[in-house]
């Protein structure tokens, strides 16, 4: 670990030229006094690094001190530094080892091509923390250790103990064959296999996580994207209530919030849209089509309809009564 923090080290002070002792270990997430460890570690195994005194010095390389890689061309950089901008990578716990990759990149590509790749880059911007609404994206917090053994029980190919709160349970422990893990608008999810059945568990709801030397049963090769299809379709089709509803499209975002899946969509000649959407239950259907007022029609099942009539008929009634002296 400490030679990958030295070829950090001079990547930042090649990339960002003069820095100071703090601002590196800021950015190298250790302290003060490792970094000056580093700085003389570097300068002894020949690498020119010289300080400079007084209140704007720091720590700096000779100029010139560099390698080029030519194997990138620029939109290969581009597209490398684009898909490292976006959250995604907070998610399995990666971001340092991303951010470290992510300067070796830039570092090694030319100089005419390093200048260019960087302007492009701050041109794009990937899921950014809010909409244009205001709604900030909510990132479900996972511990560093829990990830941490989680990832490693996954790529070693070992059984993984944890212990699950799942809702309304009392927390306990669980020991599964990890299968491969999986991220959704920046939720985590492990899928694995328990005594031979299938398990989908969210990460954010690991109290602790340990990675075990025995071997898991699982096939050595594995389609991820197929699995975590027939995972959602079975999901879907287990404790929700589908619905089929008539929509405006100016309130068409408004019911996707609400829904816990989209299962169909088509226009309809009026303009409207038609969805078959799924909720947890009756009560969550009525809440959220209860928001949307006469821009939202349920045309099934009879239950959520009579449901909302009723709902409606007893607040017709309420402001029909006289009003209180």
């Amino acid at each position: 670990m400490r030679a990958d923090r030295l070829v950090s080290l001079v990547l930042l002070l090649r990339q960002r030229g003069r820095m100071t002792a703090d601002a590196l270990a800021d950015e190298l997430e250790v302290s003060t006094r490792t970094v000056l460890r580093d700085i003389e570690a570097l300068s002894s195994a020949g690498v020119p690094v010289y300080a400079e005194r007084g209140r704007h010095g720091g720590f700096a390389l000779l100029p010139g001190f560099r390698t080029e890689l030519t194997g990138l061309n620029h939109d290969e950089a581009l597209a490398l530094l684009t898909a490292g901008s976006g959250p995604g990578e907070q998610v399995f716990g990666l971001s340092s080892a991303l951010a470290s990759a992510m300067r070796k990149v830039v570092d090694a590509l030319p100089e005419g091509h390093r200048a260019s790749v960087g302007d492009a880059a701050q041109r794009f911007l990937i899921e950014p923390e809010t909409d244009l609404l205001s709604r900030r994206l909510v990132t479900e917090d996972v511990p560093g250790m829990v990830m941490s053994e989680v990832r490693r029980a996954v790529l070693a190919g070992h059984k993984l103990r944890f212990h699950y709160a799942a809702p309304d349970k009392t927390p306990h422990w669980h020991t599964v064959d990890p299968i491969g893990l999986v991220t959704v608008r920046d939720r985590a999810y492990l899928l694995a296999a328990k005594s031979g059945e299938d398990r989908t568990y969210r990460l954010s709801r690991m109290l602790a996580a340990e990675e075990l030397l025995e071997p898991a049963q699982r096939p050595d090769q594995v389609d991820l994207d197929r699995i975590w299809r027939e995972r959602s379709a079975r999901f879907l089709s287990e404790n929700h209530i589908p619905v089929l509803v008539r929509v405006k499209p100016a309130r068409r975002e408004e019911l996707l919030n609400t829904a816990r899946a989209v299962r169909a969509e088509e226009p309809e000649a009026d303009g409207w849209l038609r969805l078959e959407v799924t909720f947890e239950d009756l009560r969550h259907a009525v809440w959220a089509l209860w928001q949307l007022g006469t821009d939202a029609e349920a045309l099934a099942p009879e239950s959520l309809r009579a449901a909302l009539h009723d709902r409606a008929a007893a607040i017709a009634t309420c402001y029909e009564e006289s009003s209180p002296e």
